[in-house]
Formats: structure tokens, C-alpha cells, sequence
């Protein structure tokens, strides 16, 4: 599947601000079943990028400002050509040992109800059947948490939001990830983008897990639409959590009264086409 995306992001200051810098995990690599056709990432100061790759293995571009600016706009577009692996995650650049994916962070970290999800699918044991047990905790996460807009925010943890029954797709896996992570399964936060169809209702920003699974690697688990990753999904970055792998990141000096606004067109290359035909 040919999948065209559009990722803009605006930043508008009050007062300007007299530096900025961004740390951009915007371009998406390219592995068995995703492959890149065409990307462009651009931003203030990124003719000046540094690059680098981080602990995660993700591609990292450092841009920086040094004018006075009342606001920043990046954009990140391109093609990506997929295929459905059934989630399965292989020829991503591996730099951290899977045992670090095992660590607790703020945002992962389990409470009681979260122990009382893992023991509910594994019995507080490492599981023989490990992918069974992945997608018995999938599955247990979509049904704990229900899918709901602006019920939570970008700092709510896994505990909040299993304690609240409500969240959005970095909700279900912050909990997937804390509960899988106790059970003793490396557990890994993954950012991307999603081609809507008939499933639940998903931003075409979307975020997922991935665990690790004996004999066949990195697997994928959405547990906001409980499925794994199929043809419709693109792979961005990944991280401990969704702090570790967001998009952007980045800092200024001045810039008061920071407004934030975010546009996702993902779509597949054609599909206009042919429904005109």
C-alpha cells in the first residue's frame, strides 16, 4: 500500500522568543514492510540540521534559530510504501539491548490496578505462550480502557488512565507496555501514523506498543484499535514511553504564551482516484 502523509506543526509565541532549537524524530525508516519512497522534513534552520542516530536507534535532526521569531512551523511529508508483517518488526536499526525496555519510567510506572491486569493474563509469571499472552494483554487494555478524546493529556500516566477507563492511543499503550514490562516482557513505545478505515476511531497521528517475543523479535500491539499492526500503519520513532519517542521536542529562550497546533493528512496515494473512476 502507498501511503502519502502530511505532518504540520505550528508553534506561535506571544512574545517572540530569541532562540529556539528542535530535536525532530520526524523521518521514518525504512524496513521489512515499510519502505521510504520519498520524505522531506523542513524547518527553521534545518538547512544547518545536525544528525544523529539516538539510544532508541531512531534518525534524529537537531535544528536551531537564533533570530527573533513569534512562532516556528515544521513540516514533514513523504511516501511510504507498506506491507502487512502481521506486526512483526525486522531490519530497524537496534542500538539499546532489548533489557532496557524492561525499566520503569514516570509514565509507566504500575500501580495496582495495572498489577491486577497483568495477573489477570499471566498469572504473575512469564507466560510459556508469550504472544498469546501479548495479545491476551491487547486484548484486556481495549476492554479496560475505553477510547474517548480529551480525556486524558499528554502527562496522564498508564495508572491514571486505567483508573480513569478512558484515554486515546498513548493511554493503551502506556498501559500495555507497564502491565507487559511487569509480566517480564520488554515493552516498547512506538509513534507513527495510521490510515483510517472501518476500525475504532484513531487520530492519523497514532502511537502503539511493541514487545518482544522469543523467536520472532519485535512485535507490535495496538491496543486502541486491538489489532496489531497491519499495511495501513507507518513506524516513526519508538522510545520507554511517549516522552522518549515524541516527534519534537524542543526548547526557546523568550517566546511567551506558547500556542500549539497539529495537522495529520494521512492518506493512501490513489484512493482519490479511484473513487472518482
Amino acid at each position: 500500500m502507498l501511503i502519502e502523509i502530511r505532518h504540520v506543526t505550528t508553534y506561535r509565541y506571544e512574545k517572540p522568543a530569541r532562540y529556539s532549537i528542535q530535536s525532530l524524530r520526524l523521518t521514518p525508516p525504512s524496513f521489512d514492510g515499510q519502505d521510504v519512497l520519498t520524505w522531506a522534513v523542513s524547518a527553521p534552520g534545518f538547512d544547518k540540521r545536525i544528525e544523529y542516530r539516538d539510544s532508541m536507534g531512531n534518525l534524529v535532526h537537531l535544528a536551531s534559530l537564533s533570530s527573533l521569531h513569534d512562532g516556528i512551523t515544521i513540516e514533514a511529508s513523504g511516501i511510504v510504501e507498506t506491507e502487512d508483517r502481521s506486526g512483526i518488526v525486522r531490519g530497524v536499526t537496534e542500538l539499546a539491548p532489548r533489557r532496557v525496555f524492561l525499566r520503569e519510567t514516570p509514565k509507566t510506572a504500575p500501580d495496582k490496578g495495572i498489577r491486577e491486569l497483568a495477573r489477570s493474563v499471566s498469572n504473575g509469571k512469564v507466560p510459556k505462550d508469550v504472544l498469546d499472552c501479548m495479545h491476551a494483554l491487547m486484548r484486556a487494555v481495549q476492554d479496560a480502557v475505553e477510547y474517548e478524546i480529551g480525556a486524558t493529556h499528554e502527562h496522564t500516566s498508564a495508572a491514571e488512565a486505567l483508573a480513569a477507563g478512558k484515554g486515546v492511543c498513548q493511554d493503551h499503550a502506556h498501559v500495555f507496555i507497564a502491565a507487559a514490562r511487569l509480566i517480564g516482557i520488554p515493552a516498547r513505545y512506538v509513534n507513527g501514523y495510521f490510515l483510517s478505515g472501518t476500525l475504532a476511531p484513531s487520530e492519523a497521528a497514532h502511537a502503539w506498543a511493541e514487545a518482544w517475543i522469543d523467536g520472532l523479535g519485535w512485535v507490535g500491539f495496538d491496543p486502541a484499535n486491538g489489532m496489531c499492526p497491519t499495511d495501513r500503519y507507518v513506524r516513526l520513532a519508538c522510545g520507554f514511553d511517549a516522552a522518549s519517542a515524541a516527534p519534537i521536542r524542543g526548547t526557546q529562550r523568550g517566546g511567551e504564551n506558547e500556542a500549539l497546533d497539529v495537522k495529520v493528512e494521512v492518506e493512501q496515494q490513489g484512493a482519490q482516484q479511484q473513487q472518482q473512476q
